[in-house]
């Protein structure tokens, strides 16, 4: 899970932007679209070659 504290100084709009990134970086939009829609046999091989290959 990801969570950002907003600083006293700091505005909203930046503090999305960091919480954007940090879910980004964490996979979290790939797995939510991987689970929302059905996925092909042939899209099955290659996310997992893909994984094979970034290890893991």
């Amino acid at each position: 899970m990801s969570q950002v504290t907003i600083g006293e100084n700091e505005g909203v709009e930046s503090a999305l932007r960091r919480f954007k990134r940090q879910v980004s970086k964490a996979g979290i939009f790939s797995d939510l679209k991987r689970l929302r829609h059905h996925e092909t046999p042939v899209e099955k091989y290659k996310r997992k070659t893909q994984q094979r290959r970034k290890g893991r």
